[in-house]
C-alpha cells in the first residue's frame, strides 16, 4: 500500500519550507527556483515533487518549461492543526495552573 503524502510531510523540511515561500510570491518556473539553492537541480526536483505529492503546488508545462505555482490554501490543514492544538495545551496548562494553585493553598 502507497502512502498518501500530505501537508505536513511538505513543510517538514527546510527547503521544501523555501521553495513553497517562493512560489507564495508567484509562479516561477524550474530554473528561477534552483537558482536560489546551493544544490543541484536534481535534488531541486525531488523536492518538487513531493510538494506535488502533497499537493502544495502544481506544475504547468508552458512551451519548453515546467511552472510551480503555491496552492496556499493546503497550508489551512496544518493552520486547523496547530490551532486545536494550542486550544487543547491551552486547557491543560490551566488546569496544571489549577492544580498548583490549589497544592500551594493546602500547604
Amino acid at each position: 500500500m502507497i502512502e498518501r503524502r500530505d501537508v505536513f510531510q511538505a513543510i517538514a523540511d527546510p527547503t521544501r519550507r523555501v521553495i513553497i515561500h517562493k512560489l507564495a510570491q508567484g509562479p516561477l518556473n524550474i530554473a528561477q527556483i534552483v537558482e536560489d539553492f546551493d544544490m543541484s537541480r536534481q535534488a531541486i526536483a525531488k523536492h518538487i515533487k513531493v510538494l506535488k505529492e502533497c499537493g502544495m503546488i502544481s506544475i504547468t508545462q508552458q512551451g519548453r518549461e515546467q511552472v510551480c505555482e503555491a496552492k496556499i490554501d493546503q497550508l489551512d490543514e496544518v493552520v486547523d492543526w496547530v490551532t486545536k492544538s494550542r486550544t487543547l495545551w491551552n486547557q491543560r496548562f490551566e488546569k496544571l495552573d489549577q492544580f498548583l494553585q490549589n497544592s500551594k493553598s493546602n500547604s
